[in-house]
C-alpha cells in the first residue's frame, strides 16, 4: 500500500526470551516505492531488545509481521508552502522520507532541513544529503553538532556548533513563515514547540511526531476552575472489570494505562503514543477523551489506554 512521507510501519516481533510478541513502530525513511518499504533502525546498546534482535537475527528473506502504513504526521505533497524540517538523532528518518519525496516529485518547494546530533559520525545518510544539497538549490541542509566544532568550509551543507534550537532558526531562516515538522527526542521537541510559539509561529504550522511515554505538551490557555471530581482532588472512579479492581484517576495520574500499571493491572502496550493499537481495550461503560490524537483507528466502545483519560466514571475490560 502507498504511504505519505512521515508515516510509519507497526511491527510485531517474536523475540526469543520475551513472554509475548513485542510491538514497535518505525518511521518509513524513504519516498514511496511500489516494490518496497524502507525503515532505518538504530541499534540501542545494551538495552535495545528489539533493535538488537533486528540487527543480529533478521536476515534477507525473513518474514515479519507488519501493519499497513499509518500515522497523522506527514508532509502534504499537494501543498506549495515552504517547509522547515527539524530532526534530532534517529528522528531524521521520517524527515528523510519527506526530503526524498519532494525530490522525487520534482516540486522545487523551498525546504530547510536542520539535523541535530552530537558528532559527525552519527549522521544518517550524510553522503546522500550532501548530494541532494548539491543538486537542488531549493533545498538547504544544516547539520547541528552539540559536541563538535564544525571544520567544513564551503561545502554542500552548512554546519553549526549547536543543538537544533530556536536560536539557530532565528539566525538562519529569513522569516518564521513556514510549516515546521519536528521529530526527535521529547526534550528537543518540547523546547522547539515552545520556542516556535514564542517566535509567533501559529500552532497549526507546527507538526511533530512522538513515540514513547513522553509526549509534547502545547501551552494551553488558562481555564476557570470547576467543581468536578478532578478539581476537588477526589479523582474519577475507574474500574478494571476483568481484574476486579477499582482506582481513582486524577490529572496527575497520566493515562489510563499509567493508572492500570500503578495498580498492577496488565494491559499490553507498544508505542505508548496512541499509534500502534497494542493497548486497545474495550469500554464496558463510561466515556474517555484523548490527550493526543491517536494514529490508530478505534471502534466505538474501545479506547487506546496509553493516551486515554476518563471523562467520568468508567469501566474497562481489563
Amino acid at each position: 500500500p502507498p504511504f505519505k512521507p512521515g508515516q510509519y510501519l507497526t511491527f510485531q516481533f517474536r523475540v526469543p526470551g520475551a513472554d509475548k510478541p513485542v510491538v514497535r513502530c518505525y518511521s518509513l525513511s524513504d519516498a514511496h516505492d511500489a516494490n518496497r518499504y524502507r525503515v532505518s533502525i538504530k541499534r540501542v546498546l545494551p538495552s535495545g531488545l528489539v533493535s538488537n534482535f533486528v540487527h543480529d537475527q533478521i536476515r534477507d528473506g525473513a518474514l515479519v509481521d507488519v501493519r499497513a502504513p499509518s500515522g497523522h504526521f506527514f508532509l502534504d505533497l499537494d501543498a506549495r508552502d515552504p517547509v522547515v524540517l527539524l530532526a534530532g538523532g534517529v528522528g531524521i528518518t521520517p524527515l528523510l522520507a519527506m526530503v526524498n519525496a519532494l525530490v522525487k516529485q520534482g516540486a522545487r518547494r523551498e525546504t530547510w532541513l536542520f539535523y541535530g546530533m552530537r558528532q559527525p559520525d552519527e549522521a544518517l545518510q550524510r553522503a546522500h544529503l550532501e548530494a541532494l544539497a548539491r543538486e537542488h538549490e531549493w533545498l538547504s541542509i544544516h547539520l547541528c553538532f552539540s559536541d563538535h566544532q564544525p571544520t567544513q568550509g564551503n561545502g554542500p551543507v552548512h554546519e553549526h556548533h549547536s543543538r537544533v534550537g530556536i536560536d539557530v532558526l532565528e539566525k538562519t531562516l529569513p522569516s518564521n513563515n513556514y510549516q515546521f515538522y519536528i521529530c526527535g527526542p521529547p526534550p528537543m521537541m518540547q523546547s522547539l514547540t515552545e520556542g516556535l510559539a514564542a517566535w509567533g509561529v501559529p500552532d497549526q504550522h507546527v507538526h511533530f511526531e512522538a513515540f514513547g511515554p513522553a509526549s509534547v505538551k502545547r501551552a494551553a490557555p488558562a481555564v476557570a476552575a470547576t467543581a468536578g471530581p478532578e478539581a476537588q482532588g477526589s479523582g474519577i472512579s475507574v474500574t478494571f472489570h476483568r481484574s476486579s479492581k477499582s482506582a481513582a484517576w486524577t490529572p496527575a495520574t497520566g493515562s489510563l494505562l499509567d493508572l492500570a500499571e500503578q495498580h498492577g493491572i496488565s494491559i499490553d502496550s507498544g508505542c505508548r503514543a496512541g499509534n500502534c493499537g497494542t493497548c486497545l481495550v474495550a469500554i464496558r461503560s463510561g466515556e474517555v477523551s484523548y490527550t493526543t490524537s491517536p494514529g490508530y483507528p478505534t471502534d466505538p466502545g474501545t479506547c487506546l489506554a496509553c493516551v486515554a483519560k476518563p471523562k467520568g466514571a468508567v469501566v474497562l475490560e481489563a
